[in-house]
């Protein structure tokens, strides 16, 4: 019986092996979606046909991270910010996109507390991760890409 559970343990990914693909798989979809590695820092809209405008704005530009947020154009009443909101952070040396948090103006910390345990900060990683492949798919279905983004110039 111990034969047999080591070996299902060896065929099933770990959950920080798989939040690591999903990192990969971000990364993959954002390029092909946006490009975000090819703009420089500012703000950027894509308008499609569905009515629902997507806010790109590339905050910092390193030689090897990106830092981006990427938003609807949808105001949550409670909080004045647009929602769904996703931080992000896209490592272009490892091919990874990391979300770091998907709440418009907290931080990880302020969302799970001071001390959480390792455990519940990878299931929120988890969640958070799956969220953004999720939308990034969506948006490629509605028809949003690099060809619909344009520079977002102040009114």
């Amino acid at each position: 019986m111990s034969a047999v559970l080591d070996r299902r343990a060896a065929l099933l990914p770990g959950r920080f092996e798989f939040l690591m693909g999903l990192y990969a798989e971000n990364y993959h979809r954002l390029v092909r979606l946006f490009a975000p590695q090819a703009l420089s820092p500012g703000r950027y809209i894509s308008r499609v046909d569905d009515g629902l405008d997507v806010h790109l704005q590339v905050q910092e530009c390193h030689p090897y991270t990106l830092e981006l947020e990427l938003t609807y154009d949808l105001v949550d009443e409670q909080t004045g910010l647009r929602t769904p909101s996703a931080q992000l952070r896209v490592y272009t040396d490892a091919h990874v996109a990391e979300a770091l948090h998907c709440h418009p103006g907290r931080h990880l910390w302020q969302v799970l507390g001071p001390f959480p345990p390792a455990h519940t900060v990878l299931q929120h990683r988890l969640r958070m991760n799956g969220f953004l492949t999720r939308w990034l798919e969506y948006l490629a279905e509605q028809g949003h890409s690099v060809g619909t983004l344009e520079r977002d110039e102040p009114a």
